[in-house]
């Protein structure tokens, strides 16, 4: 087991270097940082200083060393908007951020659960057919989208959900939907898929046999082995929900990590 992390560890040592390699050439392909930070007005002399002081003026190579060595020691700089340092903005928004996933997640499970077993019990039929609509749309429309068609309709035209910010469990209710939607949707497929297999296997038609409810079947046994499937795929779902939820809180103003 020991040996299989450490495995694991050096392996993502390789997608990380190149990860920050993208990330710090980004950066400076949205432009030069210093000019960001000075007022319009600011001298030839400020802009100097200021690039001076950020380690603008070394050459890239020195530029990215030093972004590395002070990432690798927690030290992210400092945030332009808020002039903090980012390390203490991530710890002062991650809980938001983090209860936002939460309400996201479980209204996951509470969607995809019932939904995947009911298209599967009812194979071929309007139910299945919705389901796999549901599914569908979920996994194919942008969430920056979904956003905008639910501020539409429970902002402006209805004026029934708060648009930005969180404070009551209302301000949960759209973002939590948009972060959860394409999860819910991949979910769907996979547990119907997989519960169509369960359902056809010997030892679920030995338990008919045996005058077993189809209640229990359905939700005991097929679901019991057919979920499995699901939870392998839990740390990928979990990365996906996280990614969606920095995008989201943008878009909602939610005063999260992405906020």
């Amino acid at each position: 087991m020991k040996k299989f992390i450490v495995i694991r560890l050096l392996q993502s040592i390789g997608p990380l270097f190149i990860l920050s390699m993208v990330i710090f050439g980004l950066v400076r392909v949205a432009g030069d940082p210093a000019v960001l930070l000075i007022p319009e007005d600011a001298t030839k002399e400020v802009y100097e200083y200021i690039r001076a002081e950020l380690g603008l003026d070394k050459p890239v190579y020195i530029q990215y060393w030093f972004f590395l060595t002070q990432a690798l020691q927690g030290d992210l700089g400092k945030s332009i908007r808020s002039k903090k340092p980012v390390t203490e903005s991530i710890i002062e928004t991650l809980p938001n951020s983090l209860k936002l996933v939460l309400v996201s997640l479980l209204f996951t499970i509470i969607g995809s659960i019932p939904l995947g077993v009911w298209a599967a019990v009812k194979k071929d039929t309007w139910v299945d057919t919705t389901a796999r609509v549901i599914a569908g749309l979920g996994q194919s429309l942008p969430t920056f989208w979904v956003g905008l068609l639910l501020i539409e309709i429970f902002v402006v035209q209805l004026e029934i959900l708060p648009a930005q910010g969180m404070g009551s469990w209302e301000h949960y209710l759209m973002p939590a939907f948009c972060i959860g939607i394409f999860l819910m949707a991949g979910i769907v497929r996979l547990l119907r898929s997989s519960m169509l297999e369960v359902l056809d296997s010997e030892y679920i038609r030995l338990a008919r046999i045996k005058g077993v409810s189809e209640r229990a079947i359905i939700w005991k046994h097929a679901l019991g082995n057919s979920v499995l499937s699901v939870l392998s795929f839990g740390g990928m779902d979990v990365a996906i929900v996280v990614t969606g939820a920095i995008l989201v809180e943008t878009g909602f103003a939610w005063p999260g990590v992405g906020g």
